[in-house]
């Protein structure tokens, strides 16, 4: 077992904290927090060790995981990496794309592995279809959520659309071509809502939509491509595959088939992927303990970190 140390017990570190003192593949050993009150009160109320400075219990662990208020994820990693300890580092990566590839290459010079918290890579409802899909050529994904001031210090790029932007690096195996972009303040000082549209060399377009102003949550992506549609809805952890393929001679009456103007027949057909129950940030901490014990990559690296990180801050420029 792995002993780890969380910064930050905010809303998100102390789920951090009680799924990783539920693992088998970690051993709790504390965490720290800037506000002493929080800190005091978090340690009485659930019984973790409330270190009285980072330092103290980047000391005492294998691997530091930092769910601090973005601005302090630089500086907090630098310190973890000086002095050995690999990496979890919540999303976005850093605030500058020059401090994550800082981070990168330090990380690679002590030899330690880290990984990004994009915890919608492991959604079941998206693990259940991301082999069948195959060189997408029109992505639509929209991702709203109702007001929380919690995150409003970063635009909704950053706090929500970064979700969608490393899923569709994921899965587009091409470079970004050109990204144009609209957002707008309603609420907050940066951006509550946004829309992008990022086009590959491959000829692949991607429209995202975010929005923290919505009166509905909906976390919902769809990818077109050759004789398939594939559609994950990230929320209700749901998805649907829609496939064609070249109709039989003699279709059966039940059979859906399809003619184009040429006269090419396509039957449809639909699978029903088994989506598996699943904690994802569980999920997520426990494979970056594998990457770790099993000197592999892990499935988020800070390459993919940093290149979300990229393409979301040539978004906010477009604003």
């Amino acid at each position: 077992m792995l002993k780890v140390g969380v910064l930050g017990a905010g809303h998100l570190g102390k789920i951090h904290l009680r799924l990783l003192n539920q693992s088998k593949k970690y051993n709790l050993v504390g965490f720290y927090d800037a506000d002493e009150i929080n800190g005091n009160n978090v340690e009485k109320e659930f019984g973790y060790k409330f270190f009285s400075s980072i330092e103290a219990l980047i000391d005492a662990v294998d691997v530091v995981d930092i769910v601090t208020p973005t601005l302090s994820h630089y500086d907090c990693a630098k310190q973890a990496i000086a002095k050995g300890r690999h990496i979890f580092i919540e999303k976005p990566i850093t605030n500058t794309v020059e401090e994550a590839e800082h981070i990168r290459e330090l990380l690679a010079e002590h030899n330690l592995r880290g990984q990004v918290g994009h915890v919608e890579r492991f959604n079941p409802a998206f693990t259940a279809v991301k082999d069948d899909i195959k060189s997408p050529m029109f992505i639509e994904s929209h991702r709203l959520a109702e007001f929380n001031p919690r995150g409003t210090d970063v635009p909704v790029v950053l706090d929500l659309m970064i979700h969608d932007i490393d899923i569709i690096l994921s899965l587009v195996d091409s470079k970004v071509k050109n990204v144009s972009a609209s957002g707008v303040s309603v609420i907050s000082e940066t951006p509550d809502i946004a829309n992008a549209r990022i086009e590959f060399e491959n000829g692949c377009v991607a429209n995202l939509t975010a929005s923290r102003i919505s009166l509905k949550k909906m976390r919902k992506a769809r990818f077109f491509q050759k004789d398939a549609y594939i559609s994950v809805d990230f929320l209700e952890k749901k998805c649907e595959v829609v496939k064609m393929k070249d109709a039989p001679e003699n279709p059966g009456d039940f059979d859906m088939i399809l003619q184009n103007a040429e006269g090419v027949k396509k039957q449809i057909y639909f699978d029903n992927p088994n989506i598996s129950e699943n904690n994802a940030i569980l999920d997520e901490l426990e494979t970056f303990a594998d990457a770790i014990n099993n000197n592999t990559s892990p499935i988020v690296t800070l390459h993919d970190g940093t290149e979300a990180l990229r393409v979301a801050t040539q978004i906010i420029n477009c604003f």
